[in-house]
Protein backbone atom coordinates (compact mmCIF):
# COMPACT_ATOMS: atom_id res chain seq x y z
CA UNK A 1 0.00 0.00 0.00
CA UNK A 2 1.70 3.21 -1.43
CA UNK A 3 0.02 5.82 1.02
CA UNK A 4 0.66 4.01 4.43
CA UNK A 5 3.74 5.64 5.99
CA UNK A 6 6.04 4.13 8.58
CA UNK A 7 5.35 4.75 12.85
CA UNK A 8 5.92 8.20 13.85
CA UNK A 9 9.25 8.04 16.38
CA UNK A 10 6.92 9.22 19.68
CA UNK A 11 4.85 6.32 18.89
CA UNK A 12 7.46 3.86 18.64
CA UNK A 13 9.11 5.29 21.65
CA UNK A 14 5.57 5.03 23.43
CA UNK A 15 5.34 1.31 22.16
CA UNK A 16 8.91 0.37 23.54
CA UNK A 17 8.35 2.07 27.06
CA UNK A 18 5.14 0.08 27.21
CA UNK A 19 7.02 -2.96 26.51
CA UNK A 20 9.49 -2.50 29.01
CA UNK A 21 7.20 -1.57 31.64
CA UNK A 22 5.36 -4.79 31.07
CA UNK A 23 5.10 -7.60 34.39
CA UNK A 24 5.16 -11.06 34.14
CA UNK A 25 1.77 -11.44 35.03
CA UNK A 26 0.61 -9.10 32.57
CA UNK A 27 2.25 -10.72 29.95
CA UNK A 28 0.89 -14.08 31.43
CA UNK A 29 -2.54 -12.58 30.96
CA UNK A 30 -1.79 -11.58 27.26
CA UNK A 31 -1.13 -14.85 26.66
CA UNK A 32 -3.96 -16.66 28.28
CA UNK A 33 -6.40 -13.99 26.55
CA UNK A 34 -4.56 -14.80 22.93
CA UNK A 35 -5.13 -19.12 23.61
CA UNK A 36 -8.54 -18.43 25.40
CA UNK A 37 -9.91 -15.76 23.54
CA UNK A 38 -11.70 -12.65 25.66
CA UNK A 39 -14.77 -13.14 27.43
CA UNK A 40 -15.81 -9.81 28.71
CA UNK A 41 -18.43 -8.77 30.95
CA UNK A 42 -19.54 -5.24 29.75
CA UNK A 43 -19.82 -3.27 26.45
CA UNK A 44 -18.75 0.72 26.16
CA UNK A 45 -20.11 2.61 23.53
CA UNK A 46 -17.98 5.78 23.98
CA UNK A 47 -17.32 9.03 22.55
CA UNK A 48 -14.26 8.88 20.39
CA UNK A 49 -13.22 12.00 22.06
CA UNK A 50 -9.42 12.13 23.31
CA UNK A 51 -9.86 13.07 26.80
CA UNK A 52 -12.68 10.55 27.08
CA UNK A 53 -10.98 7.24 28.25
CA UNK A 54 -13.95 4.54 28.90
CA UNK A 55 -12.14 2.24 30.80
CA UNK A 56 -9.80 4.10 32.58
CA UNK A 57 -13.38 5.47 34.69
CA UNK A 58 -14.03 1.26 35.69
CA UNK A 59 -10.54 0.97 36.38
CA UNK A 60 -10.51 -1.71 33.10
CA UNK A 61 -7.89 -4.58 32.70
CA UNK A 62 -7.26 -6.37 29.52
CA UNK A 63 -9.62 -7.85 28.51
CA UNK A 64 -12.67 -6.92 31.02
CA UNK A 65 -14.51 -4.26 28.58
CA UNK A 66 -15.49 -4.60 24.87
CA UNK A 67 -15.63 -0.79 24.16
CA UNK A 68 -16.98 0.31 21.03
CA UNK A 69 -16.61 4.60 19.82
CA UNK A 70 -17.68 7.17 17.55
CA UNK A 71 -19.19 10.61 17.37
CA UNK A 72 -21.05 11.52 20.11
CA UNK A 73 -21.21 7.83 21.85
CA UNK A 74 -24.19 7.43 19.74
CA UNK A 75 -26.69 4.18 18.80
CA UNK A 76 -28.95 4.46 15.25
CA UNK A 77 -31.58 2.57 15.43
CA UNK A 78 -32.37 -0.73 14.32
CA UNK A 79 -32.10 -0.58 10.30
CA UNK A 80 -31.06 -4.29 8.78
CA UNK A 81 -31.46 -2.42 5.18
CA UNK A 82 -27.71 -4.05 3.80
CA UNK A 83 -26.27 -0.25 4.39
CA UNK A 84 -22.85 -1.03 6.27
CA UNK A 85 -23.12 0.18 9.97
CA UNK A 86 -20.43 -0.24 12.27
CA UNK A 87 -22.06 0.46 15.88
CA UNK A 88 -25.19 -1.65 15.08
CA UNK A 89 -22.97 -4.80 14.10
CA UNK A 90 -20.41 -4.37 17.09
CA UNK A 91 -23.50 -4.35 19.57
CA UNK A 92 -24.30 -7.44 17.56
CA UNK A 93 -21.52 -9.35 18.28
CA UNK A 94 -21.12 -8.23 22.04
CA UNK A 95 -24.39 -9.24 22.87
CA UNK A 96 -24.75 -12.76 20.08
CA UNK A 97 -21.47 -13.70 20.47
CA UNK A 98 -19.78 -12.56 23.59
CA UNK A 99 -22.82 -12.99 25.40
CA UNK A 100 -22.07 -9.44 27.62
CA UNK A 101 -23.96 -8.76 30.51
CA UNK A 102 -23.80 -4.88 30.60
CA UNK A 103 -24.35 -2.62 27.99
CA UNK A 104 -23.12 0.96 29.25
CA UNK A 105 -23.45 3.91 27.05
CA UNK A 106 -21.19 6.56 28.19
CA UNK A 107 -21.37 10.50 27.58
CA UNK A 108 -19.52 13.23 28.71
CA UNK A 109 -19.00 17.11 29.41
CA UNK A 110 -18.05 19.25 26.39
CA UNK A 111 -18.93 16.89 23.50
CA UNK A 112 -17.93 18.56 20.22
CA UNK A 113 -20.13 16.08 18.57
CA UNK A 114 -22.82 16.78 20.50
CA UNK A 115 -22.39 21.04 19.68
CA UNK A 116 -22.59 20.60 16.51
CA UNK A 117 -25.97 18.83 16.14
CA UNK A 118 -26.87 21.74 18.17
CA UNK A 119 -25.51 24.09 16.24
CA UNK A 120 -27.40 22.53 12.75
CA UNK A 121 -30.38 22.35 14.16
CA UNK A 122 -30.40 25.38 16.10
CA UNK A 123 -29.31 27.21 12.62
CA UNK A 124 -25.91 28.10 13.61
CA UNK A 125 -24.50 26.02 11.18
CA UNK A 126 -25.84 25.20 7.69
CA UNK A 127 -27.34 22.14 6.79
CA UNK A 128 -25.35 18.69 6.42
CA UNK A 129 -23.46 18.39 3.28
CA UNK A 130 -24.41 15.26 1.57
CA UNK A 131 -20.91 14.19 1.76
CA UNK A 132 -20.33 14.97 5.11
CA UNK A 133 -20.05 11.49 7.01
CA UNK A 134 -20.36 13.66 10.49
CA UNK A 135 -23.39 15.40 9.78
CA UNK A 136 -25.27 12.68 8.51
CA UNK A 137 -24.47 10.99 11.50
CA UNK A 138 -25.51 13.34 14.10
CA UNK A 139 -28.78 13.55 12.73
CA UNK A 140 -29.41 9.99 14.97
CA UNK A 141 -29.41 13.12 17.56
CA UNK A 142 -32.26 15.03 16.15
CA UNK A 143 -34.86 14.22 18.02
CA UNK A 144 -32.91 14.73 21.58
CA UNK A 145 -32.55 18.38 19.88
CA UNK A 146 -36.33 18.57 19.78
CA UNK A 147 -36.76 17.21 23.48
CA UNK A 148 -34.21 19.94 24.65
CA UNK A 149 -35.15 22.91 22.42
CA UNK A 150 -38.64 24.28 23.78
CA UNK A 151 -36.75 24.40 27.48
CA UNK A 152 -36.19 27.73 27.40
CA UNK A 153 -31.63 27.10 28.35
CA UNK A 154 -29.17 29.16 27.67
CA UNK A 155 -26.52 27.47 24.87
CA UNK A 156 -24.40 26.28 27.89
CA UNK A 157 -27.34 24.65 29.79
CA UNK A 158 -28.82 22.89 26.57
CA UNK A 159 -25.52 21.43 25.51
CA UNK A 160 -25.12 19.65 28.73
CA UNK A 161 -28.87 18.57 28.30
CA UNK A 162 -28.43 17.32 24.59
CA UNK A 163 -24.99 15.54 26.01
CA UNK A 164 -27.92 13.56 27.92
CA UNK A 165 -30.02 13.22 25.52
CA UNK A 166 -27.67 11.71 23.55
CA UNK A 167 -27.61 8.79 26.06
CA UNK A 168 -30.71 8.31 27.03
CA UNK A 169 -31.77 8.52 23.35
CA UNK A 170 -29.05 5.54 22.32
CA UNK A 171 -30.46 3.69 25.42
CA UNK A 172 -33.76 3.66 23.93
CA UNK A 173 -32.79 3.11 20.05
CA UNK A 174 -30.56 -0.19 21.52
CA UNK A 175 -34.17 -1.45 22.76
CA UNK A 176 -35.18 -1.33 18.78
CA UNK A 177 -32.60 -4.39 18.26
CA UNK A 178 -34.45 -7.69 18.46
CA UNK A 179 -31.66 -9.45 19.96
CA UNK A 180 -31.28 -6.52 23.00
CA UNK A 181 -34.83 -6.48 23.63
CA UNK A 182 -34.73 -10.11 23.86
CA UNK A 183 -32.09 -10.35 26.52
CA UNK A 184 -33.66 -7.28 28.53
CA UNK A 185 -36.50 -9.11 28.53
CA UNK A 186 -35.40 -12.35 29.81
CA UNK A 187 -32.94 -10.49 32.34
CA UNK A 188 -29.87 -11.76 30.40
CA UNK A 189 -28.41 -8.05 29.70
CA UNK A 190 -29.16 -4.71 31.50
CA UNK A 191 -28.66 -1.38 29.66
CA UNK A 192 -26.73 1.67 31.65
CA UNK A 193 -26.33 4.91 30.80
CA UNK A 194 -23.50 7.35 32.70
CA UNK A 195 -22.08 10.59 32.06
CA UNK A 196 -18.79 12.28 32.53
CA UNK A 197 -17.66 15.42 33.62
CA UNK A 198 -14.08 15.27 32.03
CA UNK A 199 -12.66 18.38 33.94
CA UNK A 200 -14.04 17.24 37.29
CA UNK A 201 -13.30 12.96 36.99
CA UNK A 202 -17.29 12.82 38.55
CA UNK A 203 -19.90 10.34 36.78
CA UNK A 204 -23.55 10.29 37.03
CA UNK A 205 -25.56 7.96 36.12
CA UNK A 206 -29.17 7.44 34.64
CA UNK A 207 -32.37 6.63 36.53
CA UNK A 208 -34.94 5.42 34.58
CA UNK A 209 -37.39 5.34 36.62
CA UNK A 210 -36.94 9.58 37.68
CA UNK A 211 -35.97 10.01 33.95
CA UNK A 212 -32.71 11.71 35.26
CA UNK A 213 -29.19 11.76 36.09
CA UNK A 214 -27.58 11.11 39.40
CA UNK A 215 -24.59 10.77 41.21
CA UNK A 216 -22.51 7.90 41.07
Amino acid sequence: MQHASPLPAFLVGRYREWQARMSAPERSRFSELASHGQRPRAMIVACCDSRVMATEVFGGEVGDFFVHRNIANLVPRSRPDGTERGTSATIEYAVTVLNIDHLIVMGHYGCGGVAGCYDMNAGNAGAPSPESYVGRWLTILAPGYARVAGLGLDRDAALRALERQAIVLSLENMMSFPFVAQRVATGRLQLHGVWKDIAEGALQYYDAPSQSFRPV
